[in-house]
């Protein structure tokens, strides 16, 4: 850079201009070279002598340059180390990265998140029967959702995820469960055309459940074997997504959200009782978002007694496929169809404390009690986690406070009716027996006179007096009576077995 002071030329115009290149010349006082105006100068641009014909100085200058003879210091040579000595990848110890969870936290909570517009929240209630059974029982109503079943969370997180493609050319379902019910409520909701085909064995009343919800509703084969078949020729000719229930870690999620609630609901829980009947999702799911939230809770996973998949498959170290057992398929119409997933039954095994099963008189009588006590209708799955309690299967949870989860209330009306005819012979709440009366006028008024005394509902009466096992000149009859509790009808028994020392007491 080139610096002028015009104040030193005039007063010494025959002193010749010089050019300062570099550093500031020897014994100057200031460090970043001459002050011009009272102010420090920019530091000059460090040019070599060399290299001024290249900025083309010479010819600037007219060739009147002064060139100094700089001797230049070079730096010290700089010596570079050996590098380091290179080692193979197998002298490094590997370690493996953890596998990728199948369901997170993270994905119940976005579940969560994404079905709270359309999916209920459920109440959690103190149940009546607590003092009962001497631990504080929180019923989780899961049958109250539009459909009757808890399978809705899972469904409608399913649906929401599908990409825009699959949603706009439509989904199918072959199966009367609730599962299918469940899909095609939320999916005419969603705006996704839903088709529903079921065989001609199908009830009108179920059918008309899915025409109702807006469905789709064809009847094809006598079998559902036949109208799977055809739903999956529907599915590939015309791009339908068939839809059955599998361990999909979207429904799952789904599901998983009934822990969070639970967790939210019940303060200082220490249980959670949950059905595993056909939804080993509903366990899986739930079991994983509770021991999340606190390991030290309980889940334990209770099962039909005729149908112990889960059980099996813990004791075998693997899922099994097929069950060689036949439970009643109008109580239990969702097992014959589902199987245990591998991913389903890793979660269950690790994260689920124990796994019971319960009888389905056990299940019946469990029926009864939400009857009486809950003033509710479920089915055999639903009753399933307070059956466990009432048959004392589950002594550890005594004193404790315990989340029972009641999953769907979907069955016919005959045939809860059935059921409780046959809960209230269980529960030895009605009695039948025959006794012989002799053919003296007042005999059948005398027996009537005890029942109403002992304060029973006479529900019929058969007296017949041409029997082939009646003595001579006997009569035979027959009752069936209803009594308040246990208690009442074994005071009815001794009282009749004394004064008819005939009675026979028909087995239940």
């Amino acid at each position: 850079m080139l610096f002028l002071n015009s104040a030193f030329e005039a007063k010494h115009p025959n002193h010749r201009e010089e050019l300062y290149l570099g550093p500031s010349q020897p014994g100057s006082s200031y460090k970043y070279g001459p002050v011009s105006n009272g102010t420090v100068g920019r530091r000059p641009t460090l040019i070599e002598p060399e290299r001024l014909k290249d900025f083309g100085v010479e010819e600037l200058l007219n060739g009147d340059v002064k060139v100094h003879e700089t001797k230049v210091a070079m730096a010290p040579e700089v010596v570079l180390m050996d590098p380091p000595k290179t080692r193979r990848v197998s002298e490094f110890r590997m370690i493996p990265r953890p596998p990728a969870q199948y369901l997170r936290f993270e994905d119940i909570s976005a579940a969560a998140f994404r079905i709270q517009s359309g999916i209920q929240k459920t109440p959690c209630t103190y149940s009546r029967l607590s003092k009962q059974y001497g631990m504080e029982i929180y019923l989780k109503k899961e049958h109250l959702h539009y459909t009757g079943s808890v399978k809705e969370r899972g469904v409608l997180y399913l649906l929401t995820s599908l990409t825009q493609e699959q949603q706009r050319m439509g989904v199918i379902v072959a199966t009367d469960c609730n599962f299918s019910m469940a899909v095609a409520h939320h999916a005419v909701d969603l705006k996704i055309p839903v088709f529903v085909i079921m065989p001609s064995s199908c009830s009108s009343p179920r059918l008309r459940i899915y025409r109702d919800y807006g469905a789709m509703v064809i009847s094809y084969g006598s079998t559902g074997r036949d109208s799977q078949n055809h739903a999956c020729h529907l599915a590939r000719e015309n791009g339908y997504l068939y839809l059955e229930e599998d361990e999909n870690a979207a429904y799952l999620a789904g599901l998983g959200t009934v822990g969070m609630e639970i967790y939210e609901q019940v303060p200082k829980l220490e249980a959670v009782v949950i059905p595993a009947a056909g939804q080993y999702g509903l366990l899986a799911g739930t079991a994983a978002a509770i021991k999340h939230l606190d390991s030290r809770i309980l889940v334990i996973g209770v099962e039909p007694e005729d149908f112990p998949l889960l059980l099996q498959s813990l004791k075998t170290n693997g899922p099994i496929k097929d069950m060689h057992s036949n439970p009643n398929k109008k109580l239990y119409g969702d097992l014959m169809e589902h199987s245990l997933g591998v991913n389903t039954f890793q979660l269950a095994k690790k994260l689920v404390d124990k796994v019971i099963t319960v009888s389905e008189e056990d299940s019946l009588v469990a029926m009864l009690r939400f009857q009486e006590f809950e003033r509710s209708t479920v089915d055999t799955e639903g009753a399933m986690g307070l059956a466990a309690i009432l048959a004392g299967q589950l002594p550890e949870l005594k004193g404790k406070k315990v989340a029972v989860v009641v999953s769907s209330a979907n069955m016919e009306l005959e045939v809860v009716r059935q059921c409780m005819d046959r809960a209230l012979v269980l529960d030895n709440r009605i009695s039948k027996f025959s006794v012989q009366l002799g053919e003296w006028p007042g005999d059948m008024a005398k027996l009537l006179d005890v029942l109403t005394r002992e304060d029973v509902r006479l529900l019929d009466v058969c007296h017949r007096r041409h029997s082939d096992k009646s003595e001579l000149f006997k009569a035979k009859v027959e009752c069936v009576v209803e009594t308040r509790d246990k208690m009442q009808s074994a005071h009815l028994r001794k009282t009749l077995s004394e004064r008819y020392p005939s009675i026979c007491w028909l087995d239940r």
